[in-house]
């Protein structure tokens, strides 16, 4: 293979920064031959990782190059792919064994704290789980009634399960213990008027856990009692509203000594606070109108971006997404073309200086790239999916290698599979999968967990190559839509429906 060779990048993947750090991790002596997407030259070389979008290898002759994995054979690219599969979860496992100073319960074995899990991006770290169900589904570990209404999903940290849910009119964080299911504590935020109650996944830091009412009352409360440390209004504290009517349901960012969520007001589309006592430290101005979208915050969460060598939160909101100085709160940039004016959702994925987002309502999805302009950061949009490739409602999406899975077409879920970089549909998009409506979608172990608006469970292996359904379920209770998002921690799918809340034992 010539070694002035360019790859194009068919795989990025912002989480492997976390795995591989500088790229070098890969055993020197680990030596394989690599062949080229046409056949026609091979080489020995071991595999290193990657860097700013190219795979890195080091001959046999100790020279190393960086050539891209397109050009590359696609026995090679799915080497790839396993093998930093294999690295993520084998580094994942040494962090849990071995917690170094400072570090957040989010590493500690079967830990979820917060929505969408330890790192923002539906992974699950976890291994030994089943690669096929039982005909009936995996049993059916315990199931508890009476928690409230809602549709939000859980967090798990410190033996507990932390939850919200609407009781008598008025809506409550609850904590259950985690092997059983059993209650702890319920504390109440305040009223819940709108739809059938909470969408809001607590966050947990340490011994205090945050979450956000569907009318905007945002709680700081202590893990062990439910104390309520401090508490905060959107609307009366910020000027916050919503972009439509379905009420707040974002869940808040713990990051460092900052408490960051979207009140959704002209002068606090974005809010910092001191995480102990609730005292804002800055705001987010963001004036009202657009050529897209509505004003007011979106119902999606904030994820953090060092796109383009800033520091920033990146948000979807009613205009579209915005990117803010996590430093002063300075407005970044924002792009309004993914923006629909009934209800944006998705949590934007975030992978090195790209950011990936998609919204329902016949809107589509976008690729931007973040550079600097000046002294400032600007994001140029690489390509837009119109809403027939792709879109997708409020299942949430995955990136694993350079791929983004999900399910698409509003309220639909049919499962697809995309190349990130490329925005080429590698397959999926036409076809039903195992259930129907929405698909919230979670990975673990190899697989994606979809789980269908009707109460059907599905299990698929977690690949380019080829759409693989390798079981399904229908889920134990099925009381309204099945939208909340599953979560493992501990080897047990956690999902809710409704007041529900069912534990399945997905290990092997």
């Amino acid at each position: 293979m010539k070694t002035n060779v360019r790859f194009a990048v068919s795989v990025t993947i912002a989480s492997v920064l976390l795995v591989v750090g500088m790229f070098c991790l890969a055993a020197d002596d680990d030596l394989r031959t690599w062949t080229s997407a046409d056949g026609r030259h091979t080489t020995r070389g071991a595999f290193l990782g990657f860097k700013d979008g190219r795979v890195q290898l080091r001959r046999a002759d100790g020279v190393e190059v960086a050539v891209p994995s397109s050009s590359l054979s696609a026995e090679d690219r799915e080497y790839v792919r396993t093998e930093l599969q294999r690295r993520r979860q084998e580094t994942a496992g040494a962090t849990e064994k071995k917690p170094t100073a400072g570090t957040a319960p989010a590493t500690a074995a079967g830990s979820w704290p917060r929505w969408r899990g330890p790192n923002l991006d539906a992974h699950c770290a976890e291994t030994g789980l089943m690669q096929k169900w039982p005909d009936a589904g995996p049993r059916l570990v315990w199931q508890v009634e009476g928690l409230g209404t809602g549709y939000a999903s859980v967090s798990v940290a410190g033996g507990k399960i932390f939850m919200m849910g609407r009781k008598s009119g008025t809506e409550h964080l609850i904590a259950l213990n985690a092997a059983d299911g059993s209650p702890r504590w319920s504390t109440p935020l305040g009223p819940g008027r709108n739809q059938r109650g909470s969408n809001c996944t607590p966050t947990v830091d340490g011994d205090l856990v945050y979450a956000i009412s569907i009318e905007g009352d945002l709680i700081c409360a202590r893990t062990d009692n439910g104390e309520t440390v401090w508490r905060k209004n959107f609307a009366q504290d910020f000027g916050g509203k919503m972009m439509s009517s379905w009420g707040f349901s974002e869940s808040p960012l713990v990051d460092g000594n900052l408490l960051v969520c979207t009140p959704g007001g002209p002068q606090a589309a974005m809010a910092a606070l001191d995480k102990k006592t609730g005292r804002p430290v800055w705001t987010t101005a963001m004036p009202y109108g657009g050529s897209h979208g509505g004003d007011g915050a979106g119902y999606s969460s904030i994820v953090i971006s060092q796109g383009a060598g800033v520091k920033q939160y990146v948000q979807l909101v009613g205009r579209g997404v915005i990117g803010v100085a996590a430093d002063t709160g300075h407005l970044l940039w924002r792009y309004d073309r993914i923006a629909n004016g009934t209800a944006n959702i998705p949590t934007p994925i975030v992978s090195g200086d790209f950011v990936f987002c998609s919204t329902g309502y016949n809107t589509g999805a976008a690729l931007l790239k973040l550079t600097r302009n000046g002294r400032g950061v600007q994001a140029v949009e690489q390509y837009f999916l119109d809403a027939n490739r792709l879109q997708n409602h409020h299942g949430g999406m995955v990136l694993l290698d350079g791929y983004i899975y999900c399910g698409h077409r509003h309220n639909e879920g049919f499962p697809i599979c995309v190349e990130l970089n490329t925005g080429k549909i590698r397959w999926g998009g036409d076809q039903r999968g195992a259930g129907s409506g929405s698909a919230a979608v979670l990975y673990a172990d190899g697989h994606l967990y979809f789980r269908y608006q009707n109460g059907v469970m599905a299990l698929i292996e977690a690949t380019p190559q080829r759409y693989n359904l390798k079981s399904s379920f229908k889920l134990a209770s099925v009381r309204a839509e099945s939208w909340p998002h599953p979560v493992i921690a501990g080897g047990k799918l956690l999902v809710r429906d409704q007041e529900v809340l069912m534990c399945y034992d997905v290990r092997k």
